[in-house]
């Protein structure tokens, strides 16, 4: 009936039938207590591009039979009992446009989907036409997410995005009703966040000479040194623009392995009986590296520095450790960590990291925080508090749920959108499996094998956005987009099992959307395929992965 992405839970027309609301210059938004940010949001964005100036309303304009032309926002604990904090009832009649939301964040959800019912043009920065008459079809609309946690990763240590791209991914997060925003933040090539006590990490670690082309195996380079960063006023801004929009930004800050951009910076913290770690510099290559963090009570010290400054930044709840794709070759070398392990009575070098993350478990809960981190934390034992972000397919975040942790469900082989979208020559730096846009549409984040208790332990899922090879926004829009729409889809909405879904349905409504994408300015990959733009000579992806059966795990570049 209505081409609205993610679709709603239900939706029906509202008398008179098929009928529309007309919205002019005399509309009022009535905003009720606790809508006032909901109702700042729509004159910036629903109001620019339609030149309305939705104008205060008034207690007379609240009554039904004024006459008034009227968008009504309001919070409603009936629809919180039915619908919880983020659903919304939207109803659309002869008299009013009314947006009920069982909290802020709910009204702010049923004011993204008006937006998407007045139309494309709704999605410009300013009137296409400065005569149109605007209308909003009768409908009534009850809706409501399936998960908690609908999240988008984005790496920005590969690639750094510079702020103003940053907060428009959050727009179009916003856009697809997904609600965290996972920020990468330091990794081997780049650390992208200020800290004021350890300023090297930023004026040495942000920074890298050149940079490795395509796929590590390509054997091309760019010669144009790389870097950037966010201040710590960045960052503020970017999560009070996040919170507006009902958005929560997880900082990542990744232990004890993708270190070396920390280690270049402070030499100190590598495994210093073990390598010369003062000859290290910002990785300019992909892959895991060697080049881990020494178990150390300095590097204690330095990471609890590190995240005291981060937790005065990020209000969030989680905190990510990372702790993927740590290697143990050097702690197996160095006797310093080899005595660590004798000291603590531990088993080996896997427990040793478990200690490590503990370690940042038992800090981060003292203060009211909770640690979440990449399935490898399972390994040598899972911290008591600690959350799984389950990446290396379902087992991770299955075992952990059946254990008792909670679990974000973010699969390599469904949800990694650096992954290729079709398998044909004309894909710019092909890497990893082909997910296309279906694939990614018939994802189910809660496998079979969890009971229905043990269910209760996804939180949620979040596609990631690997920027190795994006080295520009327009390179993560074409990987993320329209992927990106299919996955709010399937985080929103209750849908049937991934068989039984509705491809040509859900298809059918992306041509609407496509056009939304296209006033939002998103360079998404063409269903036709890429145009000429997006074709350019360039390495493949590893050929050891291409044609390899989509059970398997492919080497992340």
């Amino acid at each position: 009936m209505l081409d609205l992405v993610p679709a709603p839970g239900a939706a029906a027309w509202a008398p008179p039938a098929q009928g529309h609301y007309p919205l002019g210059h005399d509309t009022a938004l009535f905003a009720r207590p606790g809508t006032e940010g909901v109702a700042r949001w729509l004159r910036a964005t629903v109001g620019a591009a339609t030149g309305l100036p939705l104008a205060d309303g008034t207690d007379s304009d609240n009554e039904r039979d004024s006459g008034s032309n009227r968008v009504e926002l309001r919070i409603d604990p009936d629809v919180g009992q039915d619908l919880g904090p983020e659903g919304y009832r939207l109803v659309v009649d002869g008299y009013v446009v009314l947006i009920e939301g069982g909290g802020p964040a709910g009204v702010f959800w049923g004011a993204q989907t008006l937006r998407q019912l007045l139309g494309p043009d709704a999605f410009r920065r300013a009137p296409v036409d400065p005569a149109r008459q605007w209308s909003v079809p009768m409908v009534a609309i009850e809706d409501r997410p399936r998960f908690a946690w609908r999240g988008l990763m984005l790496d920005v240590s590969r690639h750094f995005m510079p702020k103003d791209g940053v907060l428009r991914y959050l727009d179009l997060l916003a856009a697809h009703k997904l609600n965290v925003f996972h920020f990468h933040l330091t990794d081997d090539q780049g650390w992208r966040i200020e800290i004021k006590r350890h300023p090297k990490l930023t004026e040495t670690g942000a920074w890298r000479a050149r940079t490795q082309w395509g796929h590590r195996a390509s054997g091309l380079w760019s010669d144009t040194p790389h870097g950037g960063y966010y201040t710590q006023d960045d960052i503020r801004e970017i999560v009070a623009y996040a919170a507006e929009r009902h958005i929560t930004v997880v900082p990542e800050i990744d232990i004890p392995g993708h270190s070396q951009a920390a280690i270049a910076a402070y030499p100190e913290l590598g495994n210093t009986d073990l390598i010369d770690t003062t000859i290290l510099s910002v990785w300019d290559t992909w892959g895991i590296n060697k080049n881990v963090l020494a178990p150390t009570d300095t590097t204690l010290r330095f990471f609890e520095g590190v995240f005291e400054e981060v937790l005065e930044l990020f209000p969030s709840t989680f905190v990510h450790i990372g702790g993927d794709e740590a290697p143990k070759d050097q702690w197996k070398r160095s006797p310093a960590a080899q005595a660590r392990i004798k000291e603590l009575n531990l088993a080996d070098e896997e427990e040793l990291q478990s200690w490590f993350v503990r370690h940042f478990d038992s800090w981060l809960t003292t203060r009211g925080r909770r640690l979440i981190g990449w399935d490898e934390i399972l390994e040598g034992g899972l911290a008591p508090g600690a959350a799984v972000s389950s990446w290396r397919g379902y087992a991770g975040g299955i075992a952990a749920a059946k254990a008792g942790h909670d679990v974000v469900m973010c699969p390599e082989q469904h949800v990694y959108l650096d992954h290729r979208q079709d398998g044909g020559p004309d894909e710019p730096m092909p890497i990893g499996y082909v997910r296309t846009l279906e694939d990614v549409y018939r994802f189910e984040p809660v496998p079979p094998q969890l009971t229905p208790e043990e269910a209760r332990h996804v939180l949620g899922t979040q596609a990631n956005v690997w920027t190795e090879v994006m080295e520009n926004q327009s390179r993560v829009d074409y990987q993320t987009f329209p992927r990106l729409a299919a996955f709010a889809e399937v985080a929103w909405a209750d849908l049937p099992a991934p068989a039984e879904r509705d491809f040509a349905g859900f298809r059918a409504r992306m041509a609407e959307h496509y056009r939304r994408l296209d006033a939002l300015g998103v360079d998404y990959r063409p269903p036709a395929g890429p145009l000429p733009r997006h074709r350019r000579p360039a390495p493949d992806g590893n050929p050891a992965t291409l044609g390899r059966p989509i059970e398997g795990s492919p080497p992340n570049v």
